[in-house]
């Protein structure tokens, strides 16, 4: 679990996130929503340890990483998983040795047994034998899911995902979401995903975070947001007709 604990955090005369609390349940996928600007992937960076917040403490299972020695720290990024947006593979480097990068750096495995670890979270991602093949020769979403094989290849306690879905088509978009949420419940990973994806947050929202402004508007689940009437969330979340009828014949049933 992750626990945030009024967090701030500036740059410069830029106050970006305003006194953000909230937590995230292990086995659970939560979903950080809102308009460019809202401050959605500073606090995807502070929950990462990539900013440190001015004010507020984050703690992960009961541990403050502000207050961690430099050997707790090293132990906890081993526990991190990460999606980037754009799947952030080395070009020059096949299926296998991208997934095996992150063995190589953090752990004293032999290559035996990163190639077992490797090939186990291939095959949980259905990317069997595509280990030799280079990124160029992949789809956009097997790209998605051999990052996806990466960051979970360390068994991670907590995986965090910016934009899972960037640049996919919708059928593909489906895939990587239901990827994401099977694999959170298999392994009980505490997982937040940054998203522009409404159809994500209606789907797999176990948890939803709405900023506005730098500050928490809302939180809730995927069933109650059909029911909300923040108006902020209303008119952000249900903006397209599709999303309106939906809502609509929610709260008619």
């Amino acid at each position: 679990m992750i626990k945030v604990n009024d967090i701030h955090k500036s740059f410069g005369e830029a106050h970006v996130l305003k006194g953000i609390s909230t937590s995230f349940e292990a086995g659970k996928t939560s979903l950080i929503i809102g308009q460019s600007g809202a401050g959605k992937t500073v606090f995807l960076k502070c929950l990462l340890g990539l900013h440190v917040p001015e004010k507020g403490t984050i703690e992960y299972n009961g541990k403050i990483n502000t207050e961690m020695d430099i050997e707790e720290k090293r132990d906890f990024r081993q526990e991190l998983g990460m999606v980037f947006q754009g799947s952030a593979l080395f070009d020059s480097l096949n299926v296998e040795e991208n997934v095996i990068f992150p063995l190589k750096m953090f752990t004293k495995k032999t290559k035996e047994e990163m190639l077992d670890r490797a090939n186990f979270v291939l095959k949980r991602v259905n990317l069997e034998n595509s280990n030799k093949k280079l990124p160029a020769e992949l789809s956009g979403g097997m790209q998605k899911r051999v990052a996806i094989a990466r960051a979970i290849v360390m068994n991670p306690k907590y995986l965090f995902c910016d934009e899972p879905n960037s640049g996919l088509d919708p059928s593909t978009s489906i895939l990587i979401d239901n990827l994401i949420k099977e694999i959170t419940e298999e392994y009980e990973i505490t997982t937040v995903i940054n998203t522009h994806d409404m159809n994500s947050v209606m789907e797999i929202g176990d948890k939803i975070v709405f900023l506005k402004n730098g500050l928490k508007a809302w939180e809730g689940s995927s069933k109650e947001i059909f029911k909300t009437d923040n108006k902020d969330v209303v008119d952000f979340v249900y903006s397209s007709n599709l999303f309106k009828k939906v809502r609509q014949a929610y709260l008619n049933e």
